[in-house]
């Protein structure tokens, strides 16, 4: 790996972080897709679930007087079933798919909430979201849009939001983690995984950008939290989807 791409990961993870800990998601979206422009698919699965696990598990430890406990174990049991299922399966989207499923995801955002009834803190949909938000990031490599359908509902804050899906999360890239890293230590491959180095100095960034995201955080108001949500991962999404048809095409 160039040194070039290195910092280019490094410097990625840093703001991606601080993205995800301003508004709880889009980070993600971006740092897979960063990640999927210089890596072989296998590798930018690898290298995404453990960026995220460290950047998620950080914001959780940072606001975990605000997590919502029974949301997340619920989560917790349904992320380990999904992963099971699709570890069976055994899928592996190409480049253009994954740019496509990118581009697909954010655009969840959009639906109407009327159409969906769904609440986070009752415990049949904190198992639905488990499988549903788990399987979605195992095939996509994120879901943060459909995550939080299940949480517009809720009577969460702000804080809470961010701190409940950020534990979620721990367990959605540990799954990836597990169901794409396993088939190549059964083979002795890396393929195209960065050089431990990489990640000893993206990880420290990564905490620092959620640790950043979260101050800004502090000073947003609900309504201005809610609102550049959507039109941020939007953006986001017509972006990758214009990369999948140039891949395609």
């Amino acid at each position: 790996m160039s040194y070039v791409t290195a910092a280019f990961l490094i410097i990625t993870a840093f703001l991606t972080a601080l993205l995800s800990g301003i508004f709880g998601m889009a980070g993600g979206l971006v740092l897979m897709g960063a990640l999927a422009l210089v890596l072989p698919v296998s590798a930018a699965f690898v290298t995404h679930g453990l960026l995220q696990l460290v950047a998620n598990g950080w914001r959780a430890v940072l606001h975990r007087q605000h997590i919502s406990w029974p949301i997340l174990w619920h989560y917790a049991l349904a992320s380990a079933v999904a992963a099971g299922v699709v570890l069976a399966i055994g899928f592996m989207p190409s480049k253009p798919v994954l740019f496509l499923l990118l581009g697909l995801v954010p655009m969840l955002v959009w639906l109407p909430k009327s159409w969906l009834q769904l609440d986070a803190s009752k415990a049949p949909h904190a198992l639905v979201s488990g499988f549903l938000v788990t399987a979605l990031n195992l095939g996509a490599g994120v879901a943060g849009p459909l995550l939080d359908i299940f949480f517009v509902r809720t009577d969460l804050n702000r804080h809470q939001i961010v701190a409940t899906k950020a534990a979620t999360q721990v367990f959605s890239h540990l799954a990836k983690i597990i169901v794409y890293g396993a088939p190549l230590l059964a083979v002795g491959s890396s393929n195209g995984i960065p050089p431990w180095w990489v990640f000893a100095l993206a990880i420290p960034a990564s905490m620092l950008g959620t640790t950043a995201g979260g101050w800004v955080l502090d000073r947003l108001s609900d309504a201005n939290f809610k609102r550049w949500t959507a039109w941020i991962v939007t953006a986001i999404g017509v972006f990758y989807l214009w990369k999948a048809w140039d891949l395609w095409f």
